[in-house]
Formats: structure tokens, C-alpha cells, sequence
């Protein structure tokens, strides 16, 4: 049974007592979630504070990207031993905004989560369109050159410890989110790609959702049969709704 995984990336958002704030709800309600992982990434600044507030709370800490490289004179990068070091057990690679705000490429992202998995990190490896390739009919087509990039480099063995993340981007911050049965289409797309490799591997890979997910939306898109949790990016800056969205994802 694949255990639901409700991540949520805090991108480039919080404070000391927002944080605070924000750790102490979620603690305050993860009992209701006990068949559920829960994960938070964190700004790299407050990954050791975040660290210290989860201590005995059975919560994941991530990172929200790494740098392909080791230590050295990489200025501003942040390596894989780093976030390990800071107690991360998950990184993302690959998110949208990596992608289409600084430039990374399908091979970029293939090598970040090369590093993740040599240094005992579990990636979140996130894939997905833009609207204008979703309008062109080229949804397929984009995702399975994303997802072939990773598999071309590191073969399917990985992926037995990593995660995959569908998130389409035009439903990323925008309020649209992909219907229940979009959605479902390209979980299962992603996880047939992977069973040709391994079925074994492709059948316990967990596949999340992320794009706009909220708690008024959250139960029909983990009703479908491949969605295994979600990437929340607005609504897990609040735990009544980050929790609650957990709750929905419990089995």
C-alpha cells in the first residue's frame, strides 16, 4: 500500500514567528493524520530552526532544491550534504519555477536528482506542462521527456526511494487547478512510463498533485486511483488548511 505524502513547499515565504506559529498548528493537529507522511520544505535559511520545532513530531524536513555539485566555491548554490547535515531527508528537483524562472534544464534536473539519491536523499522530482503545451495536445509528450531525462541517467532503480510530483503549470499559484480525471491521466501516464521499466518499482512509486490543491478540492483529487498525496505550495503557509488536506488524503 502506497502511504499518502502531503508535502508542503513553503517557497520563498516566512518569518521566525510565522514560523513558529505555523509548526506549532500543524503539530497541534498531526494526530489526525496518523496513516498520512507529512513534509515541509522549508526556506533554506530556517531549515535548522524548522528542524529544531519538528524534534519528536514524526515530520519530514526537505529541502526545495540542491546544487548538482559538492562542496566548493559554488557561491550561493547549496550542496546535497549540506541539506542532510541540516536533518532533510527529501529535496525537490525539478520544480516549475526552478525550471522556467532560472533556467534548468531537462538534464539539469537529472543530475539534481542523480546528487539526491548518491547522498541519500529522497527526491520529489516534479514534471509538468505549460498551458500553451497543454493547448497544443503536447502534455504526454512534455512529460514523458521529463520524466525519460532522469530514467536515461539514472535508470528506474532509484525511484524505489524517490517521488515523482505532477504539477501542471498553469495550475501552479494561479487558482486552476486540473480536473480529478486530468489529473488522473498523467498520474497514470507517469506511472505506466515507469512500470515499462519496473513494475514492481512503478507500482509503490508515490505520485503527487500539486497545483492550487485546497481543502474543498483535496478529497476528489485523492479519491483517483493514482494520485498519491500532493505538493501544496499557498495553502500549506496555513495549518488548519494544510492539515486539513491532510485529513482528506487519510485513507
Amino acid at each position: 500500500m502506497r502511504v499518502p505524502l502531503i508535502a508542503g513547499n513553503w517557497k520563498m515565504n516566512g518569518r521566525r514567528e510565522e514560523i513558529r506559529a505555523l509548526v506549532a498548528g500543524i503539530r497541534e493537529r498531526s494526530a489526525i493524520s496518523a496513516q498520512v507522511e507529512l513534509l515541509v520544505l522549508p526556506p533554506f535559511p530556517y531549515l535548522d530552526f524548522v528542524a529544531s520545532l519538528l524534534e519528536g513530531a514524526g515530520i519530514g524536513l526537505g529541502g526545495q532544491d540542491l546544487s548538482e555539485r559538492a562542496d566548493g566555491a559554488f557561491t550561493g548554490d547549496v550542496s546535497a550534504g549540506m541539506l542532510v547535515d541540516c536533518g532533510c531527508r527529501y529535496v525537490l528537483a525539478g520544480h516549475s519555477e526552478r525550471r522556467t524562472l532560472h533556467g534548468e534544464d531537462d538534464q539539469t534536473v537529472a543530475a539534481k536528482f542523480d546528487t539526491a539519491i548518491q547522498a541519500g536523499l529522497k527526491p520529489v522530482l516534479c514534471v509538468g506542462e505549460s498551458l500553451e503545451e497543454r493547448e497544443q495536445g503536447r502534455t504526454e509528450e512534455v512529460v514523458r521527456r521529463q520524466l525519460a531525462a532522469v530514467l536515461d541517467r539514472t535508470g528506474i532503480g532509484p525511484f524505489a526511494e524517490a517521488v515523482v510530483a505532477y504539477e501542471p503549470v498553469w495550475a501552479i499559484g494561479t487558482g486552476l487547478t486540473a480536473s480529478p480525471e486530468q489529473a488522473q491521466s498523467v498520474h497514470a501516464l507517469i506511472r505506466s512510463q515507469l512500470s515499462e521499466e519496473s513494475a514492481t518499482i512503478g507500482g509503490q512509486v508515490r505520485i503527487l498533485y500539486g497545483g492550487s490543491v485546497k481543502p474543498d478540492n483535496a478529497a476528489d483529487l485523492f479519491a483517483c486511483d493514482d494520485i498519491d498525496g500532493g505538493l501544496i505550495g499557498g495553502a500549506a503557509l496555513q495549518a488548519d488548511s494544510f492539515m486539513a488536506i491532510a485529513e482528506a488524503a487519510s485513507p
